[in-house]
């Protein structure tokens, strides 16, 4: 049971992650339709522009992180927030299409997304952790929902810097929440299932099933922006579906892929069928890239690619994070997902350029070709990936000089499946599976009960 503190935190910070996510994502179904209205607007521009972000995120993800534990979490959020802020205010008023990519590039240097996560950490009790980290982590599909009608919403009424005003004006609206209701921690939780540990990168980067997480993150951001450098222009300008009316269009196909997409989760994790739930989710990615490939001007049918789309994309954003959490080296989860959220946002930049390059140099449709291809790519890493082991983690807090060794553990309690030493902080973290796990056994090495 969350705690009103705890209940503040939570709803302040859920808050504050989904009003930036939605600044980033609003520019998304409309830019490419108002790029003409910018000097040096083109589809290459378009997709630098919609990526940018991707990169600066991807370069400053993990430094936020660190700075954080330094510096403090909320400090790094201002800071964030601040350049995020200052990137609004420049893209709102620039005319040039280079300006909106500066001001794009500025929106995402503020990377605090693991910040964010970091202050929750230090904010919510153990037992009430992961069911808080879920709920600040679902906020980014509502935020990406919310965007794609809001975002031609604002644009056909008052035109594209509205949604930088806009994007700003939440950025301080979140600066205040941060400043005045969220409450200040204690002590910094520097558990590594939230902060990045860079002595154990180098695990995290050498563990085969967690590359191809990584690698599948980046095909569908990859996908999801390339993706939407072509579809506004061709839904007005092939299949002359009004720009007004594509808000619409995308609330329809985004609740039904997220309706569609609902039992999947269900059975993949009360079943524990996650691994064919999610190779068939990246099948039907290939599919809905596929059928939009396919439409020409036939809007039913891109209706059909997009309600397609929409479901293998609600699917696999929100299996994604389990699979990964599921797979990380013990206790250093924090690390696995630095890596993972790089990914991701390196994957939205390759995205918007190569989108932006190949809709200008072959054509708007040949950029579901590009999309289909990595998305065939990550079906056959995937295919052979091991299924997810569901396994428990313990936290063993030392005192003095009493660290328990590896060989205590691996290979000779029944059950311990890994284990690792974080000996600057004086813990050990065990992954055990408890169908197979010898409790009295592990309670004699490690000299006390657990529970």
């Amino acid at each position: 049971m969350l705690t009103n503190l705890e209940t503040r935190s939570l709803a302040g910070l859920a808050f504050l992650y989904a009003t930036r996510m939605l600044g980033l994502f609003m520019v998304l179904p409309v830019l490419g339709l108002y790029a003409s209205d910018y000097s040096g607007g083109s589809t290459i521009t378009v997709g630098i522009c919609l990526g940018i972000y991707g990169l600066t995120q991807g370069m400053l993800q993990i430094p936020f992180g660190l700075a954080s534990d330094r510096f403090g979490r909320k400090q790094l959020i201002v800071l964030g927030m601040v350049l995020f802020a200052i990137g609004s205010v420049i893209a709102a008023l620039s005319e040039s299409i280079y300006g909106v990519i500066i001001g794009r590039a500025l929106q995402g240097s503020g990377a605090v997304a693991s910040v964010i996560m970091a202050l929750l950490s230090d904010l919510t009790r153990e037992e009430n952790r992961t069911r808080a980290m879920a709920a600040v982590g679902g906020s980014i599909g509502l935020s990406f929902a919310l965007a794609m009608v809001l975002g031609p919403l604002v644009a056909s009424h008052w035109g594209m810097p509205a949604i930088f005003w806009l994007t700003g004006l939440l950025s301080g609206l979140g600066m205040l929440v941060l400043l005045l209701v969220i409450p200040n921690p204690a002590v910094n939780n520097t558990g590594h299932d939230v902060i990045p540990l860079p002595a154990m990168l180098s695990r995290v980067l050498c563990d085969v099933d967690l590359r191809r997480l990584n690698l599948g993150i980046f095909v569908l951001h990859f996908a999801q922006m390339a993706t939407w450098v072509s579809i506004p222009l061709l839904l007005e300008q092939k299949m002359n579906f009004a720009r007004e009316s594509h808000w619409y269009l995308y609330l329809f196909t985004m609740l039904g892929g997220f309706v569609l997409m609902v039992p999947f989760i269900w059975w993949g994790e009360t079943r524990r069928k996650m691994k064919p739930v999610f190779v068939s989710a990246i099948g039907v990615l290939v599919l809905a890239e596929a059928i939009m490939l396919g439409a020409d001007e036939h809007l039913g049918v891109m209706v059909v690619g997009l309600l397609v789309f929409f479901m293998a994309f609600n699917l696999l954003e929100a299996s994604l994070p389990s699979l990964v959490s599921k797979m990380s080296p013990a206790g250093i989860k924090g690390t696995a997902m630095g890596v993972y959220s790089t990914s991701q946002f390196l994957g939205a930049f390759g995205g918007g350029v190569v989108g932006g390059l190949v809709a200008h140099t072959f054509g708007l449709p040949s950029v579901f070709w590009v999309a289909l291809v990595a998305a065939v790519i990550w079906l056959v890493a995937a295919a052979s990936m091991q299924a997810p082991r569901y396994l428990r983690s313990l936290t063993l807090k030392h005192e003095g000089s009493d660290m328990i060794q590896v060989t205590d553990l691996l290979g000779v309690v029944a059950g311990v499946e890994d284990v690792v030493h974080i000996p600057s902080h004086k813990v050990t973290y065990i992954k055990v599976d408890d169908e197979n796990l010898d409790s009295a056994h592990l309670e004699r090495v490690i000299g006390r009960p657990f529970l």
